[in-house]
C-alpha cells in the first residue's frame, strides 16, 4: 500500500519530466525548421501571402495537428504548421530588413523574444508555481486582441494596430507562463500540443515586438 503510494508520485514526476523533455526538443526542432522556411522565403523574395490564405492555412493545419496529436501523423502536421508559419514570417522579416536600420530591428526583436521566452520558462520551471488561473483571462484576451487586430487591418488604424501588438506581447508572455505551468502540473500531457502552444506564443511575440520596434524607430 505504502509502496504504491510512493510509486504514484514518482511515476507522475517521470511522466512530467518526459513531457517537458519531449516538448522542448520538438520546439527546438520546429523553430529551426521554421527559421529554414523563413530563410527560403527571404532569399527568394517571396511576396506576402494573402491574409485569407494565411488564416485558412494556419487554422487548417492547427486543426489537423490537434486531430492527430496522439499519433505519429501529429508530428508531420506540427512540422507542416511551423514550416508554413515560417513561410509567412519570411516576407515580414524581409520588409524590415530593407529599412535603413532593419537588421538592428530584426535582431533586437529576436533577442527580446529569446530573452522573454527563456526568462519566463525558466521562472515557471524553477519556481513550479501554478499559473492555471490565467487560462480564462488569456482566452478572452487573445480573442479580443485578435478581433481588434482584424479591425485595425480592415479599417487601417495604425494606433489600434500598435495597441494590439502591445497586447499580444503581454498575452503571449502570459501564455508562455500558463503553458509551462500546465506541463509541470500535469494539465498538458501531450507534448505535440504543448509545442504548438509555445511555438505560437514565440511567433506572435516576435512579430509583435518587430512591429513595435519598427514603429518606435520611425520606420514602420
Amino acid at each position: 500500500m505504502n509502496q504504491n503510494a510512493v510509486a504514484r508520485p514518482q511515476a507522475s514526476v517521470l511522466s512530467t519530466n518526459k513531457v517537458i523533455r519531449n516538448t522542448y526538443t520538438l520546439l527546438s526542432m520546429t523553430l529551426l525548421f521554421s527559421a529554414l522556411t523563413a530563410g527560403v522565403a527571404i532569399m527568394t523574395n517571396m511576396p506576402p501571402m494573402n491574409f485569407i490564405i494565411v488564416l485558412v492555412g494556419y487554422f487548417g493545419l492547427l486543426f489537423a495537428t490537434q486531430k492527430f496529436a496522439n499519433s505519429a501523423l501529429g508530428l508531420v502536421f506540427v512540422f507542416a504548421l511551423t514550416g508554413f508559419m515560417g513561410l509567412t514570417l519570411g516576407p515580414i522579416i524581409n520588409m524590415y530588413l530593407h529599412l535603413p536600420n532593419g537588421s538592428q530591428i530584426v535582431m533586437t526583436a529576436m533577442g527580446g523574444t529569446g530573452a522573454i521566452f527563456l526568462g519566463l520558462s525558466g521562472y515557471a520551471l524553477t519556481t513550479r508555481k501554478d499559473f492555471s488561473f490565467m487560462g480564462g483571462f488569456l482566452m478572452v484576451g487573445i480573442l479580443v486582441a485578435f478581433l481588434a487586430g482584424l479591425g485595425a487591418l480592415i479599417f487601417g488604424i495604425p494606433m489600434l494596430s500598435l495597441a494590439v501588438s502591445a497586447m499580444f506581447v503581454l498575452l503571449m508572455s502570459g501564455l508562455i507562463l500558463f503553458q509551462t505551468s500546465q506541463i509541470i502540473h500535469g494539465g498538458e500531457t501531450n507534448y505535440i500540443m504543448a509545442t504548438v502552444t509555445l511555438y505560437v506564443s514565440i511567433y506572435n511575440l516576435f512579430t509583435s515586438l518587430l512591429h513595435l520596434l519598427g514603429a518606435f524607430s520611425g520606420d514602420d
